[in-house]
């Protein structure tokens, strides 16, 4: 059995399951994944680095967005930023959130929901 010194860096890759969903919201459905394992959340971090999350959330992926790692910084650095591309989504539903997904090479995958506005307004992360 090979030994592993503390000092020497090593790798490791997590599978979590997202699984296909249909949410009914009053009267609209809406398609989902949902991904199997639930998050803590930051309530209006100022950026990645400042996140103080708590609870736990069932997440629900309505779209990903993938980034240029320079994009993805210039967002983690300043999450209540508006973002139009944000507006209008997000909020809760059944026993969870619906969240964009955003990523970048190398980077932590977020979970962002607006709650309806246009920035950061709840972020989980995940790596």
């Amino acid at each position: 059995m090979p030994t592993m010194s503390l000092a020497e860096p090593y790798t490791m890759n997590i599978s979590i399951v997202r699984t296909p969903r249909v949410l009914r919201l009053g009267r609209r459905k809406i398609r989902v994944e949902q991904l199997g394992a639930s998050l803590p959340f930051a309530r209006k971090p100022s950026s990645l680095r400042e996140m103080c999350a708590t609870g736990e959330y069932r997440i629900y992926i309505t779209e990903t967005v993938q980034m240029t790692v320079a994009e993805f910084d210039d967002f983690a650095d300043d999450l209540s930023r508006s973002r139009a591309w944000l507006a209008g989504k997000g909020g809760n539903a059944a026993d969870g959130r619906l969240c964009v997904e955003v990523h970048a090479p190398g980077r932590p995958y977020l979970y962002v929901d607006p709650a309806g506005c246009d920035d950061a307004r709840y972020v989980a992360r995940l790596g």
